[in-house]
């Protein structure tokens, strides 16, 4: 008996260990830009939008399997097999696209920290140039994996959203309704929103980091099925997350009329469960999810570059052995850092505009991921199932077809005036 209780626990020892790259992209997403945009869609439109939010979580959970299964059968990161299968030129492309997306976003993560910290009474021109400066030194100079930790504590907070979900009493019929029910409005606000709720959860980022980290745990196609569930639950789980927020701002902030133009308002939503302590609980959690992220995505951008091209990467060489990783790190860090210092810009404004950018980015990547994937020389048995492509093209398509209409509708309200 004993035995068998050794080996039960010896093969959940195991799962843990292969458990963890799909959970922790999808958190990673709720960063600052992903708050923002959450609290946003619920706070403009109310439930309108948590049927968007359910397909996107489907589409989520299949593209994160298949960044999983290639990264299983190749060995390979994706910035890599861009570059072995489409050539440089379109390598090139790809890279730029994740560049642009990525600085969008940490763009929108410095402005994160810049109104957490204003609701505790301290100016952007102090804590965006300090923690720019703390960022690049942890990175380059310290221990990341500590500081990882410590930051990564700081988002558990916004499991509050949850709490604060089931006090204040939403009608859950209503909301049950909504979720099922597809509303779509052709008005530019909406559809941004729409582009923004997509872009902060289907991120090009994500696709490159997820396929790295399962290459470097070198999971095997026998432990396969662990890392399927891995993604699964992350994709599940992250938008239950998000699903809550939208909620909470729907039933707190939709129904007073007010919107979120201020890191202020946003933490008002709070404010049933954390009472006069609402500003402190949001500001901590925006805080540390906007830390968090400036650090990982500059350093995943430098990461899939340098793999698309053969350079030199990695936190373990000196500045001179790998001027490129560092460079393309340090250069994110001081020109994102440095937008949000622009007087009188809004900060949750540049926060929604980032997701709204990689949202209408995202198409990009996910071509090339399909490609890949259906590449039997590269795949094998392994290519997609129709239903698989049939997911992930109709996601491009939509988000496609919604860029058009986003660019279209003026022309068309300007013939017709």
């Amino acid at each position: 008996m004993s035995e068998v209780k050794n080996s039960r626990f010896k093969k959940i020892l195991f799962i843990m260990t292969i458990i963890g790259p799909g959970l922790i992209t999808v958190n990673a997403g709720n960063d600052a830009g992903g708050i923002a945009t959450y609290a946003s869609v619920g706070a403009s439109y109310g439930y309108k939008m948590l049927w968007g939010l359910l397909l996107i979580t489907f589409s989520l959970a299949v593209i994160q399997e298949m960044n999983a299964r290639m990264a299983i059968v190749t060995g390979k990161g994706l910035a890599d097999l861009i570059r072995e299968k489409f050539g440089v030129k379109l390598a090139l492309f790809a890279m730029l696209t994740l560049f642009i997306a990525n600085f969008g976003v940490c763009i929108g993560d410095f402005a994160g920290i810049a109104a957490s910290m204003e609701l505790f009474g301290v100016t952007k021109y102090i804590s965006v140039p300090v923690m720019a400066f703390a960022v690049w030194f942890l990175i380059t100079k310290g221990s990341y994996s500590k500081t990882e930790k410590l930051f990564l504590a700081f988002t558990f907070v916004f499991f509050s959203y949850i709490i604060t979900c089931f006090i204040v009493k939403p009608n859950w019929h209503e909301v049950l309704t909504a979720t099922v029910t597809p509303t779509l409005k052709f008005d530019k606000a909406f559809i941004l929103t729409f582009i923004g709720m997509i872009g902060t959860t289907i991120t090009p980022y994500m696709q490159f980091y997820l396929q790295s980290s399962v290459v470097d745990k070198g999971i095997k196609l026998k432990d396969y099925k662990y890392e399927k569930l891995d993604v699964y639950l992350g994709a599940i789980w992250g938008d239950l997350v998000s699903f809550f927020i939208i909620v909470c701002t729907a039933v707190t902030l939709y129904k007073a009329g007010i919107q979120i133009d201020s890191a202020e308002q946003a933490a008002s939503a709070l404010r049933p469960l954390a009472g006069n302590y609402a500003s402190i609980l949001f500001g901590a959690g925006l805080f540390g999810a906007s830390v968090l992220a400036t650090m990982i995505i500059p350093l995943s951008t430098s990461y899939a570059i340098c793999e698309s091209f053969g350079f030199e990467s990695g936190l373990n060489h000196k500045y001179k052995e790998a001027p490129t990783f560092y460079g393309i790190f340090t250069f994110m860090i001081i020109f994102s850092s440095v937008l949000v210092l622009i007087p009188h810009i809004s900060l949750v404004g540049v926060m929604l505009a980032t997701q709204e950018i990689a949202g209408m980015l995202s198409p990009v990547i996910l071509i090339f991921m399909v490609v890949l994937i259906n590449k039997k020389e590269l795949m094998g048995e392994y290519v997609n199932n129709k239903v698989q492509n049939v997911v992930i093209w109709i996601t491009v398509i939509f988000i496609v077809i919604l860029s058009i209409i986003l660019f279209v509708s003026p022309l068309i309200d300007l013939i017709f005036k």
